[in-house]
């Protein structure tokens, strides 16, 4: 139960916009807000889905708990007759990380991306009525990123028309495979396919990992665990597993034969369905990532955004309250460019969605034009906003000094949770250098008349950029989305010139590469940096309905861009875009912008229109009730069940008795 009391309700009167209509342009559209409320709601009201106990659980317990959820879960979709959006969303705001996200996040994308036909009429039913549990089989105890490097085998035999999956080394032991631990039946593992004693490359198949009887694993497979992972609770519901194979033999269409087949006859041939027609997946699921990020930093940003109102520290005069500590500088300082972030990384998401449409669109049309911009867009865009907040959920949970450190606070666990998105689907470091290596071929091919496309189109005024200087006279300049856009343009074409022009003195272009590897990260970064604030720019272009709400997204716009240029003055500076003196004037329009989310904080953190149960958080909740909370939560934990603990008799009162005894002496 909500309490009476709405101890932000002070908070929320000071909004100079209609927190309704901001809602819906986070959601995206009306249809979208309505259909997470309830689905939202659908799920907060359940008790088999409350989750106040999870990080006191042992992870065996926490396990039972996450299949007992995941089967409600399905049970509930069953009997609402939900479609697939409405089931997807019911399952992330169940909010604990289950073999049903590799199911239908990997497994059944993988086959509709990579299927034939024939394979898709047979695998989909049974996949969708999960009639079968399957994962994605990919990383290797001894490679991750390095697709080209995964050790297992699948060679062909064709006297009996099957392939031999095997594991020839320990490091090609498939390894951290969500759900493959201990629940999947069926795996799509990725391995090095062998005809006629040649290598043709890493391709998929589909193997059955487990007995659709009693659930043992298939003669020949070893499969398990990989053990506990980072952090309370968290990712520790899933279980990431690992599995070797000894020789296990697969029907030969059990490979994902969409792009290449092997015959009956052990000819390797090409379907003349083009390579890239694979992209769409990875595309798919990246894209998914960012809004994904949005969603992780909101949720932090909201829990930090409240306790700051309710805490109160320091700067009582004469025995009146003392100051809430989102009114001092340096909490705003640190919390309101999160708070933008999240709207940045929002829209961004959005934009995504289409760009993912239209590439999708063009692969069906055989045009392949623009798949290696979106690929580097969408590559850049999964680094820049998974680890930016990743540190930004450590950050809030800092400006909720020590009672974020706590469980219930909500932070930690949300944390553990995150932290790996940015090394799974690409490593970041990794992802930044292919967007750098993209960079570096569109600005070799200006010469000889290639124009750039997409989010790269600004290389195409390199020159211009390079004789740009930035006209801002006062503090006030640095809000014209123009003036902004063409600093950050020139900041990221001068980085990549820089580079581009060492790379050159080098004649095996390799040796460039790694010598330069650093310098190329961070173009690749200012780069991806452009992209989220032109899109934020873009974003605000259009028409946007509501009381006051387009003015908040233009001072979150400013606040957003304003961050990153103070954070990367350096880059501005050296790469003579802007003085000294326009840095500081930005400084000063960064700190007045501040003053100005001031008092629409707690309602654009509202506008996100978390439940209590997904937040998940003592400190976050939407009354600011903190404090009886927090001290009933204490009294919940099992160290509390006895007054003595155990092990107390043992071990801490001979220590005690001791001491008495040489007292006396």
């Amino acid at each position: 139960m909500e309490s009476v009391v709405d101890h932000l309700a002070f908070e929320r009167n000071k909004a100079q916009f209609d927190v309704n209509d901001m809602k819906i342009v986070w959601a995206g559209s009306r249809q979208e807000f309505e259909l997470s409320d309830r689905i939202s709601r659908l799920v907060a009201s359940d008790p088999v889905f409350q989750k106040d106990n999870r990080t006191a659980l042992d992870r065996k317990e926490l396990f039972k708990n996450t299949l007992r959820k995941a089967a409600h879960a399905w049970k509930r979709i069953i009997e609402l007759r939900l479609n697939e959006q409405e089931a997807s969303k019911l399952r992330s705001f169940v909010d604990q990380p289950a073999f049903t996200e590799l199911h239908w996040g990997m497994f059944v994308p993988a086959i509709k991306g990579q299927g034939t036909d024939e394979q898709q009429a047979k695998w989909l039913p049974l996949a969708n009525n999960m009639q079968i549990i399957g994962c994605y089989a990919q990383t290797e105890l001894g490679h991750g990123s390095n697709v080209q490097g995964l050790e297992t085998t699948a060679t062909f035999d064709p006297k009996t028309d099957e392939f031999v999956i095997h594991s020839p080394t320990l490091t090609s032991s498939k390894w951290w495979t969500g759900g493959l631990g201990k629940i999947s039946t069926h795996a799509i593992v990725y391995a090095r396919l062998i005809t006629d004693g040649q290598d043709r490359g890493v391709h998929g198949f589909i193997v059955q990992i487990r007995s659709l009887d009693d659930h043992l694993p298939i003669p020949g497979i070893t499969v398990g665990d990989i053990g506990m992972k980072f952090g309370n609770a968290a990712y520790n519901s899933m279980d990431n597993g690992l599995i070797s194979f000894d020789h296990v033999r697969i029907p030969r269409n059990q490979m994902l034969m969409r792009v290449s087949q092997v015959t009956r006859e052990g000819k390797f041939v090409h379907s003349g369905v083009p390579r890239q027609l694979i992209y769409g997946t990875m595309v798919y699921v990246r894209q998914a990532t960012v809004a994904d990020a949005s969603t992780a930093l909101s949720r932090a940003v909201c829990i930090a955004t409240r306790y700051s109102a309710v805490r109160r520290q320091f700067g009582s005069q004469k025995g009146g309250p003392e100051t809430q500590v989102i009114d001092y500088k340096t909490q705003q300082a640190r919390l309101f460019p999160l708070l933008a972030s999240a709207y940045a990384f929002r829209f961004v998401s959005e934009w995504l969605k289409w760009l993912y449409t239209d590439v999708s669109q063009k692969l069906q049309a055989n045009d392949f034009s623009t798949l290696p911009e979106a690929h580097a867009c969408i590559a850049g865009l999964k680094s820049l906003t998974t680890s930016a907040t990743a540190s930004g959920i450590e950050e809030c949970r800092k400006l909720c000094g020590g009672h974020g450190y706590l469980c219930s606070s909500g932070l930690p666990e949300l944390f553990a949770v995150y932290v790996p998105s940015c090394t799974y689907e690409g490593d970041n470091t990794v992802l930044l250098l292919q967007v750098a290596r993209y960079l570096i071929k569109t600005i070799s091919q200006l010469c000889s008349g290639n124009k750039p496309v997409g989010t790269t189109a600004y290389l195409a005024r390199v020159e211009q950029l390079m004789q740009y200087q930035s006209d801002v006279k006062r503090a006030e300049d640095w809000l014209k989305p123009n003036v902004v856009i063409e600093a950050f343009e020139a900041r990221a074409a001068r980085m990549f010139v820089a580079v581009a022009q060492n790379l050159s003195k080098f004649t095996n272009p390799e040796e460039g590469f790694q010598e330069f590897s650093v310098d190329l990260v961070e173009a690749a970064a200012a780069h991806c940096q452009l992209i989220v604030v032109s899109k934020f720019i873009e974003k605000l272009q259009q028409d946007i309905p509501g009381n006051g709400v387009k003015h908040q997204l233009e001072v979150l716009c400013s606040v957003y861009a304003l961050f990153l240029l103070h954070n990367h003055l350096g880059d501005f500076l050296s790469t003579g875009c802007i003085t000294q003196k326009q840095g500081s004037l930005a400084n000063e329009q960064l700190r007045s912008l501040y003053s100005q989310v001031r008092p629409n904080a707690i309602a654009l953190v509202d506008a996100f229109n978390y439940t209590d149960h997904l937040l998940g958080s003592v400190l976050g909740r939407y009354d600011g009730n903190v404090y009886p909370k927090l001290y009933e939560e204490a009294w919940k934990d099992p160290l509390n069940d006895s007054v003595v603990p155990d092990g107390f008799k043992e071990h801490v009162q001979p220590i005690l008795r001791q001491q008495l005894h040489n007292a006396r002496l």
